[in-house]
């Protein structure tokens, strides 16, 4: 009985500690079981690099394609239509050697629909480019 005390002089005013011990031992229990778990390694089957690859010594430069708020192209910050955004991409992936297929790095602004920047992954894609990247500002 939490509120008797032995002498009859009223409630007890000491904390009954005993549910906070069994709580705390139960979870020091829990914590032994799990931290061998945790601490188990995964092994991984990373890709390890081909060394019949060459890569160029000059790299051609990267391809710089803006698409503004409203959809505008811009090829290294010429603006472009997307037939002639096309043409571009047909003549960069038409070329036989990937080493030197240039990288297009796609600036995207905050506000564009993705439709747009969609619809240019889809147009590299299909003309066989390899090397697209994203940047931000500028």
């Amino acid at each position: 009985m939490a509120f008797s005390s032995g002498s009859g002089k009223g409630p007890m005013a000491d904390i009954n500690v005993t549910p906070l011990v069994d709580v705390m031992l139960v979870l020091l229990i829990i914590f032994m079981i799990t931290a061998p778990i945790l601490t188990h390694k995964v092994k991984i089957d990373l890709p390890q690099p081909n060394p019949d690859v060459v890569t160029p010594e000059n790299p051609p430069d990267p391809v710089r394609l803006k698409i503004d708020q409203a959809g505008a192209l811009y090829w290294n910050d010429t603006p472009v239509d997307e037939s002639g955004l096309k043409a571009q991409l047909a003549v960069i992936g038409g070329q036989s050697d990937l080493t030197k297929q240039p990288e297009v790095q796609i600036n995207a602004d905050d506000g564009v629909a993705y439709e747009h920047v969609a619809r240019v992954l889809s147009d590299a894609k299909s003309y066989g480019l390899t090397k697209i990247g994203f940047t931000e500002g500028q």
